[in-house]
């Protein structure tokens, strides 16, 4: 068996991307944090999630991620399977977050894209079926 435990990012700003991920999720919890030092610069960490799965945070981020209309080498995005995705989705427009895009839903699947507050491209997908022929459907 294999699984995603967590995923390290460096954000621009703790506090903002907190916000979004806990709007997302309200479930999930600061489960730890402190201060690191990397190369002479300081910052922050911060793991927030629940008992299976989280982010850890780094701040003081200071580029941009890639441009999204060309190709680069590197993270296009990473997805977190949901239930109720049309509450989640509602939750982050009131909350002020940018729709990237629409998904690609079919009979067994809905998904959407939105921008976490320093870029980074995060899908939502919610399954209708259990079955993983019928989930994995493409075309």
């Amino acid at each position: 068996m294999a699984r995603l435990e967590h995923l390290n990012i460096k954000v621009k700003n703790i506090e903002d991307s907190v916000r979004f991920y806990q709007t997302a999720f309200p479930h999930w919890a600061i489960r730890g944090q402190g201060e690191w030092q990397v190369n002479d610069k300081p910052g922050r960490w911060l793991h927030i999630g629940d008992d299976h799965q989280y982010l850890t945070l780094n701040d003081n981020g200071d580029n941009n991620l890639s441009d999204f209309e060309k190709h680069p080498v590197g993270l296009s995005h990473f997805a977190f399977e949901v239930t109720g995705l049309e509450h989640l989705i509602n939750r982050l427009t009131e909350a002020g977050f940018i729709k990237s895009g629409d998904g690609n839903p079919t009979q067994f699947r809905s998904n959407i894209y939105f921008f976490d507050p320093s870029g980074f491209e995060i899908e939502f997908v919610e399954y209708f079926s259990d079955d993983p022929s019928l989930r994995n459907q493409y075309f």
